[in-house]
């Protein structure tokens, strides 16, 4: 299987939107399911283009999964500071997982931020359960940055992110 790894089209944005979407959903990382009110940010593909940039994987003309790269903070960075850029929203479909669409995703991100003058580091934000991108970031060279580590919910304890970083 040929992966392709280009910015989303427009008539991409719902397919990856719902990709995504259904990737939290089905991996159990909304801890409000279906009435949690990141669905909607996960959906919302368009708002994400236009705010940073989206990856997408496609092979056989259909949409595998995507990601978000924030070059250089912006709206859509969560933890990025100067010098980094940010990877975000990482989800491949069900029937693409363990084929590598995920690590050509987060690879492709890593050539561009290559490319982002001034930028030393890539850094992202995951939920401890999510081994498989865990191993995905290892592989790669990212190392855990648990001073980083924070809540995007103070009052919910238990939604504790945690961070990696790779240098450059």
């Amino acid at each position: 299987m040929d992966i392709t790894i280009r910015p989303a089209a427009p008539d991409e944005y719902a397919a990856l939107g719902e990709i995504t979407a259904q990737a939290y959903l089905g991996d159990g990382l909304l801890d409000f399911g279906e009435s949690d009110r990141y669905l909607d940010e996960l959906r919302d593909v368009a708002k994400r283009a236009a705010e940073a940039e989206v990856l997408v994987a496609v092979a056989d003309g259909q949409v595998l999964g995507g990601v978000t790269f924030v070059p250089a903070g912006g709206p859509m960075a969560d933890i990025a500071r100067a010098g980094e850029a940010e990877i975000r929203m990482l989800a491949v479909s069900p029937e693409a997982r363990g084929r590598g669409v995920g690590e050509a995703l987060v690879r492709a991100c890593l050539e561009r931020a290559r490319t982002v003058e001034g930028c030393v580091r890539v850094v992202l934000s995951t939920q401890r359960s999510m081994h498989a991108a865990h191993r995905i970031y290892g592989r790669l060279g990212f190392t855990r940055t648990p001073e980083r580590d924070w809540n995007p919910l103070p009052d919910l304890l238990d939604i504790t992110l945690i961070t990696y970083e790779l240098t450059l």
